[in-house]
């Protein structure tokens, strides 16, 4: 399993690039609100029993990046929370707003990661976290030029509440 479990996660890896599977869980909240939001845990359930709409039409608790989609699902409430709270209002505030849900999704993905493929926490970094950050911190530093002003813009700015 040593030599397999890298290149086993690196095909989950790819397909996370491809797919920027970090974005949802940042910016689906703020547009549909967090009620709407906790819905993905219905997502998740129904792809835990058997679904097969996980990475590459995986289900089943046994796939390496379920930790990483229910740190999605964590990462969507509690952002959303916070975007409704005027997280996401001015540059500084999406700065930490984001930074937050990224390192949740981490904090979830890495280890359920190193637990299905039996990887300790140095490869658990390299494989599921090191490849991942420069891209989330473009993510992040995108949303925190765009985001405040499109809310100014569409008139859902300081003092307006997020849609529930």
């Amino acid at each position: 399993m040593g030599l397999e479990a890298p290149r086993r996660w690196q095909r989950h890896a790819d397909l996370r690039r491809q797919t920027d599977q970090g974005r949802p869980a940042w910016l689906v909240p703020r547009w549909v609100g967090v009620a709407r939001c906790r819905r993905w845990g219905l997502y998740l359930l129904a792809g835990m029993t058997g679904v097969p709409w996980f990475a590459r039409h995986g289900s089943g608790v046994h796939a390496p990046s379920l930790g990483y989609v229910i740190g999605f699902v964590l990462a969507g409430s509690v952002v959303g929370m916070l975007a409704a709270r005027g997280g996401d209002r001015t540059p500084v505030r999406t700065v930490l707003t984001m930074v937050l849900g990224t390192l949740l999704i981490y904090a979830v993905g890495a280890p359920y990661l190193m637990a299905d493929l039996h990887l300790n926490a140095a490869a658990a970094w390299r494989a599921g976290v090191r490849p991942f950050l420069l891209g989330d911190a473009l993510k992040v530093l995108l949303a925190a030029g765009l985001l405040p002003g499109v809310w100014r813009v569409t008139g859902r700015g300081r003092g307006t509440r997020a849609a529930r």
